[in-house]
């Protein structure tokens, strides 16, 4: 039996938090249809879900298989290695702004060009390492608009910590989040060697302490898209 394949086509969408134009790769389902309505799974990282996550394939199978509700996935790409630092770093300058791209700009935008269902619990957000956190963070602050999240192996510091120890809408949040047993010693973009394993099981004791809908495991691997990669199948059924 073949199953049947989504699309991908690409927007651009103008920014006027950062001042710049936006690509955005959309996954639409081979069924798609305006009659119907969808969940959204925005993805930071946007490029590597689709080719290193291959999440547009997996979304063909579950859907095929009606194991999934209607998704549509949406893959924001950064530029480059110092691009992505900027806007997805909680210390860095476009940090904010990208943020308020991501809730003010972006999810009005998608509630506009598809049949969405305009509301934050059918709305994901979902990341690696530093798109994991600037995911997180997103959700934190708007926890109305995003109702679930996905953190894949993210960078936790002492700020996110304590963003998340002061956070209090709890009943609004679904947060999905693994880390890998081996990421004690993370080669990070600027040429650091960062534990990730320690704070993630110190943010994991956090969130399990709030009354959030939470779950957490521990893979055995590193850093890498070879351990991501396959755990999307859990977390994608999981969460929709």
């Amino acid at each position: 039996m073949k199953i049947p394949k989504g699309t991908i086509k690409e927007l651009t969408i103008k920014s006027n938090e950062l001042g710049e134009e936006m690509l955005l790769l959309i996954y639409l389902p081979a069924n798609f249809s305006p009659l119907y309505k969808y969940s959204l799974l925005i993805a930071q990282d946007g490029r590597d879900y689709f080719q290193l996550g291959r999440i547009g394939r997996l979304a063909d199978e579950y859907l095929f298989a009606k194991e999934i509700e209607n998704l549509i996935i949406v893959g924001i790409p950064y530029k480059n290695v110092e691009d992505r630092r900027r806007k997805y770093h909680p210390d860095s300058d476009q940090h904010q702004q990208y943020i308020r791209f991501l809730a003010h700009e972006l999810v009005p935008f998608l509630d506009q060009e598809f049949p969405t269902y305009q509301i934050g619990s059918t709305r994901a957000l979902i990341g690696d390492s530093l798109g994991a956190t600037v995911s997180l963070l997103t959700a934190l602050q708007y926890p109305h608009t995003f109702g679930k999240v996905l953190l894949q192996s993210p960078y936790v510091d002492e700020q996110v910590m304590g963003m998340v120890k002061s956070f209090t809408k709890t009943e609004f949040l679904e947060i999905y989040h693994i880390v890998g047993n081996q990421e004690t010693e993370v080669q990070t973009t600027n040429g650091k060697i960062s534990d990730f394993l320690t704070p993630n099981r110190e943010l994991s004791t956090i969130l399990t302490s709030k009354s959030i809908t939470y779950f957490y495991d521990e893979f055995n691997g590193d850093h890498t898209w070879a351990h991501w990669q396959p755990d999307l199948k859990r977390a994608i059924k999981m969460m929709f």
